[in-house]
């Protein structure tokens, strides 16, 4: 059974898909994931992987913070730990947690990132081109791929990037990475 949040976002998905009029197969084209998968992300039956939701991001041509953010209960100058919604890919376990969510009012929103160890996630379309973010790595190692030049980053590193193709994210097999990713 999915969490609140899960299926707060399950059911988001479903209402942008329908505020387009698109059919699930015309955001099948668009998104390059299949009609089943779509099915079931918006019935709630599965959780959707960081892959395929910044593949519907790209689709709606929304920021994947954004999307998460339209989905959580309220905007308070103040955001305690406990109230940083979390969020869980559940096929390679990347993890993050909304420290600054985005808003109505402020330009940027600040993630805190954990990469597990072994794990490579692509991102095949930026989800708003142009985006500028700003990746401080806190531990671990990160190979990060930004417009076919790869980057590897460790500890106390910074890259600094404007989105405009395909991104992939990268750890080796011994070690993951934790970061924090400002968006602007």
């Amino acid at each position: 059974m999915l969490d609140d949040l899960s299926n707060r976002l399950a059911n988001h998905l479903g209402e942008l898909r329908k505020a387009r009029r698109w059919s699930l197969d015309q955001l099948s084209e668009h998104s390059g994931i299949s009609r089943a998968t779509l099915s079931r992300m918006e019935k709630g039956e599965v959780s959707p992987t960081a892959e395929s939701l910044g593949r519907l991001c790209a689709a709606y041509g929304v920021p994947m913070s954004r999307l998460l953010m339209m989905v959580e209960d309220s905007f308070d100058p103040k955001v305690p730990f406990d109230r940083q919604a979390e969020w869980r890919d559940p096929e390679t376990g990347f993890t993050r947690r909304s420290v600054s969510p985005p808003s109505a009012g402020l330009t940027g929103e600040v993630l805190e990132c954990h990469l597990p160890r072994g794990a490579d996630i692509t991102y095949e379309a930026p989800p708003k081109p142009g985006q500028e973010h700003h990746l401080i790595m806190l531990d671990g190692m990160l190979t990060l791929t930004v417009d076919n030049t790869a980057h590897v980053l460790s500890g106390g590193d910074c890259l600094r990037y404007h989105l405009s193709g395909p991104t992939q994210f990268e750890t080796g097999a011994r070690r993951g990475a934790r970061y924090i990713l400002v968006l602007i």
